[in-house]
């Protein structure tokens, strides 16, 4: 692969993964929720090498072609954001985390989907690897372009997953001692998927309203 181009791609996926978002709100929320944040993180993470595998296959860029079908996926991940949003909001008044064993164990392969569909059906992360990860690949590069796309995609795995675990860990120790602030970080974190899943439908449906 080529260097540059390798680097670059490596500084973007760091900034990318570094910015705020419903990743960042399920993972802090899985930091003081649950026993331990690595499903969540690992099912984070396995959405988007769902979406790199679509990538190499090249059925990210059919999907993404498709007249309407993004807009669908889009409606469909919108609703799962506020279904898990409001999942969120409903468990913010015992939100707490204490060395004495305040977490709620829950079911890991629970959390584990959530987190894989958080990512998974999310539009915008299918965009990114179909619109950002193509601009670094290099057709001169020893490595086939498919290659070079599945290697670009994985490294963007492990950064997101590198980030999303000192997310949920950094929430974890220094709301360790502060139940109160922790149901404020999760209530914050309800509202964020709510208002992201909110602006995404509605990016959807308003366009349509005219025509009703």
């Amino acid at each position: 692969m080529n260097p540059q181009l390798f680097l670059a791609f490596m500084l973007v996926a760091v900034s990318l993964a570094c910015t705020p978002g419903v990743d960042w709100a399920y993972s802090i929320s899985a930091g003081l929720r649950q026993r331990s944040f690595v499903p969540a993180v690992a099912g984070l993470c396995s959405g988007y090498v769902i979406h790199t595998l679509l990538m190499v296959a090249g059925l990210a860029a059919l999907l993404a072609g498709v007249p309407g079908l993004l807009g669908w996926l889009t409606i469909a991940g919108s609703a799962y954001l506020l279904w898990l949003g409001i999942a969120t909001l409903r468990s913010w008044r015992g939100a707490s985390f204490s060395a004495e064993g305040g977490v709620v164990s829950g079911n890991q392969l629970r959390t584990f989907l959530q987190g894989m569909g958080t990512s998974g059906i999310n539009p915008k992360g299918l965009l990114f690897f179909v619109a950002l990860v193509p601009q670094f690949v290099s057709p001169e590069a020893a490595l086939p372009v498919p290659v070079q796309s599945g290697l670009l995609g994985l490294t963007f795995v492990i950064l997101a997953g590198m980030v999303y675990t000192a997310v949920a860990l950094t929430s974890r120790k220094l709301l360790a001692s502060r139940p109160g602030a922790a149901k404020v970080v999760t209530l914050i974190s309800g509202i964020i998927m709510i208002g992201l899943g909110t602006v995404l439908l509605s990016e959807q449906l308003l366009p349509l309203l005219p025509q009703i």
